[in-house]
């Protein structure tokens, strides 16, 4: 379908684009705290910012998603890149909070377009144990942006002040409207489109909704991510305010969280081949309850930094493989819905985000209302993928062939047949009544 050195511009320039959640985000952290002093506003004011921009991009994605399974994925890309620099500029100019919390929704609503395509067009392109190694290389690429953007955000903040890191943005916003136009091409052909009125396009967002393996793997993810938003939210208070990290002590510590989580995407992808995505996908859970009971323990009993900035890598490294592997399974059983079934999977993470972020400020933030929030979101997690996904009379079920697509549904044997066993053949799935 395309060489190496093609796939490897397809993923640097898809990467990016899915990073621009995360570094819309991130790149600021470091700033929140002066950030309010500038605008004279409050602690969970300044929260608010985040807030307001998870919602943005929560809803830009049910607004970009279903238009691109209309119009195809290069019009609405183009269009919410040059939304976001003028949403950018608009930040950088914002003489108070409401006209920054105004501006943060909007550059979070246009930052949506790139994070949903990005894996729309990778669905366009592949598919089984393919679509998740590439969702891992989309990892790989857009785990670097929270690990960089905090760093880069507080080395920047030594020589210039937040309204410099959002100028920043907007040349940021601008090189990928150009690298886009140039490097990509439309990978939904008309004929692939979906034909429907606009308002019948936008209509099949409530028949996924219906599809129950499919939204409890989104509420799965979506939660796992409310956790990681959490912390993303309360750390800078946190580790900055309470324990006295510098700005730049702060970004270190953000950043090896990032590479742990990089690398667990990677793990992950690779032992899928062998162990299947669903089987991981319970063991990234299961890791993701002891570290987050580990966080909530810690927090109570006051225990030193180190115990919790461990117990924190943890949390943030299961994202990694919940959100590679949650990912891969739910956008593997859609085809000409990919823009729709990625925007609901998009919604799920930042709308959910968006409404952890708050919780962590209740009564001022502290490291006991981060470590209730980041366990309370991954409980959340668990148990819909227990009673929700994993339903004993619907599950989800990997079968290998060479040729299964084929296969009549009478010849489907409803149990998991190891890749170990049958290399090379292509993963499908199948959401089938046992």
């Amino acid at each position: 379908m395309t060489t190496s050195r093609q796939q490897l511009s397809l993923t640097l320039v898809l990467g990016s684009l899915a990073a621009l959640g995360p570094l819309c985000t991130d790149f600021y952290l470091p700033a929140l705290p002066d950030l309010a002093k500038s605008l004279g506003a409050t602690t969970a004011a300044a929260q608010l910012s985040l807030t307001a921009g998870l919602l943005g991009l929560g809803l830009g994605q049910l607004i970009f998603g279903p238009l691109s399974d209309k119009l195809g994925r290069m019009p609405p890309l183009l269009a919410s890149l040059f939304i976001l620099l003028l949403a950018s500029i608009g930040c950088a100019l914002a003489r108070d909070m409401t006209q920054l919390l105004a501006a943060r929704f909007i550059q979070g609503l246009a930052g949506a377009g790139g994070a949903v395509l990005s894996r729309a067009v990778a669905r366009d392109l592949y598919s089984g144990h393919g679509l998740t190694r590439f969702f891992a290389m989309l990892m790989l690429v857009n785990g670097l942006a929270p690990i960089a953007a905090p760093v880069l955000g507080g080395a920047l903040l030594s020589w210039t002040h937040w309204r410099g890191l959002f100028a920043a943005l907007a040349m940021i916003a601008l090189l990928l409207l150009a690298c886009s136009a140039w490097r990509l091409r439309e990978t939904l052909p008309a004929a692939k489109r979906n034909a429907a009125s606009l308002l019948g396009v936008f209509g099949g967002l409530g028949r996924l909704a219906g599809q129950r393996q499919f939204m409890g793997l989104c509420l799965t993810q979506g939660f796992s991510m409310a956790g990681m938003f959490a912390y993303i939210g309360a750390s800078p208070f946190v580790l900055q305010q309470i324990y006295g990290l510098s700005p730049q002590s702060f970004s270190f510590c953000f950043a090896a969280n990032g590479l742990g989580l990089i690398a667990a995407a990677q793990i992950a992808a690779r032992c899928s081949i062998r162990f299947g995505e669903f089987a991981l996908l319970k063991v990234g859970l299961s890791i993701a309850g002891v570290a987050a009971s580990t966080l909530l323990l810690s927090a109570l009993f006051a225990a030193p930094l180190p115990l919790i900035l461990t117990a924190l890598f943890f949390t943030v490294l299961v994202n990694g493989i919940i959100g590679t592997l949650a990912s891969s399974l739910a956008m593997q059983s859609q085809g000409k819905n990919a823009g729709s079934a990625s925007a609901i999977i998009g919604v799920g993470m930042f709308a959910l985000g968006a409404l952890s972020v708050p919780f962590t400020g209740i009564g001022g933030t502290s490291v006991i209302t981060m470590g209730l929030t980041i366990w309370g979101c991954y409980m959340i997690a668990i148990m819909i993928f227990a009673f929700v996904v994993r339903k004993k009379n619907a599950g989800i079920i990997l079968y290998q062939a060479k040729t299964a697509c084929s296969l009549p549904r009478k010849f489907v044997n409803p149990r998991y047949i190891s890749p170990g066993r049958m290399p090379g053949m292509a993963v499908i799935i199948a959401d089938l009544p046992i």
